[in-house]
């Protein structure tokens, strides 16, 4: 068994848990209400639907900035 966990990295790699999938996901949620989002449709939303809006409104949140401060 030895053998294999030296040759195969994928047996030595940590798994991923239930847990820390939510506590990314509520962390996420708090990332987008405090982007502006409604709290109400904030948890209306999927994980895959809450980083796609994350990417989209950190987006917009830079560009504000920029022009802001331009």
């Amino acid at each position: 068994m030895a053998i294999l966990t030296q040759r195969n990295k994928s047996y030595r790699r940590p798994k991923k848990s239930g847990a820390a999938k939510r506590r990314r996901t509520l962390v996420q949620r708090r990332r987008l209400v405090a982007l502006g989002m409604s709290e109400d449709t904030a948890q209306k939303l999927n994980h895959k639907e809450i980083r796609a809006r994350l990417k989209t409104l950190t987006k917009e949140a830079a560009r504000t900035r920029r022009a802001a401060s331009a």
